[in-house]
């Protein structure tokens, strides 16, 4: 992730992963930065975009990048080695911070809001109470309609098998991921101001049959949870394979990014 030859950012977005870089893409058009602010970045994986956020604020700024898995942390820590001593990676449940935790100037995070469950709103609200009158908060998530393709087909091929129960348990999964709508009015019923919330597409590219049901993008978080709707794992592997072998009608594979941004009032009411 440092920097190679030629490149103007010592931590520049890794180009070689094609899922959390072009949602940090999207958090970063969003984002306000600037040096010396304070920032949490939740749910921080394998710190994208957490060393680009650290280099903007400098080594007047703090950025603390929290995961709910320690080996997650850790492995940041081990790629930071000595870099920008003003970053730190620790383990934290961010639906379970400490109340003694200091008022941060900006909150991110990249992909997290999939990972406020089981109460969203309540797990949002909570993050913002350690926002700064003025501050900003920043999150990225994949939003409804994401793969739509996909589901479309994996419940043509339940219904063709008479899986009735699966296929509630697929609509309830569906209906479970947060919209840019759930977005918006989560935003404006906490009271933030200056709300922004917009998607863009990112189509993943894959192969038919075991290069579909194993592709690092798609199984882990989304086919995973077309399997869960089972509870007959052979039954599950026959609708998945056939599924798999249809690739060409559920092109092109469409993911939404979702960039939610809103600003805590400042004293006197201005954002």
């Amino acid at each position: 992730m440092k920097k190679s030859d030629g490149e103007a950012s010592g931590w520049p977005l890794p180009r070689e992963d094609y899922w959390s870089t072009p949602f940090a893409e999207c958090l970063l058009k969003q984002l306000d930065l600037g040096p010396g602010l304070m920032v949490l970045d939740v749910a921080a994986g394998g710190g994208i975009p957490a060393f680009y956020i650290a280099e903007k604020v400098g080594p007047t700024g703090q950025v603390l990048a929290i995961d709910l898995h320690p080996a997650q942390a850790a492995r940041c820590r081990a790629m930071q080695g000595s870099h920008m001593p003003w970053l730190r990676f620790e383990q934290a449940d961010l639906r379970a911070l400490p109340e003694d935790l200091p008022a941060f100037d900006r909150i991110t995070g990249n992909i997290a809001f999939m990972f406020f469950r089981p109460d969203r709103f309540g797990a949002l609200k909570q993050l913002v109470g350690f926002l700064k009158p003025g501050g900003q908060i920043v999150l990225t998530f994949p939003s409804l309609g994401t793969f739509d393709s996909i589901w479309r087909r994996v419940d043509e091929e339940m219904a063709a098998r008479g899986c009735v129960v699966e296929r509630q348990r697929l609509a309830e999964y569906i209906a479970e991921r947060p919209s840019a709508a759930d977005a918006r009015r989560f935003l404006s019923d906490i009271g933030l101001s200056r709300i922004e919330v917009k998607e863009w597409p990112l189509e993943i590219a894959s192969g038919p049959g075991r290069e579909f049901l194993n592709h690092p993008l798609l199984r882990g978080g989304f086919l995973d949870d077309a399997y869960e709707c089972f509870d007959d794992p052979r039954l599950a592997e026959e609708v998945m394979q056939a599924v798999a072998g249809d690739l060409l009608r559920m092109k092109p594979l469409v993911a939404l990014r979702c960039a939610m941004s809103g600003w805590k009032a400042a004293p006197g009411g201005a954002a």
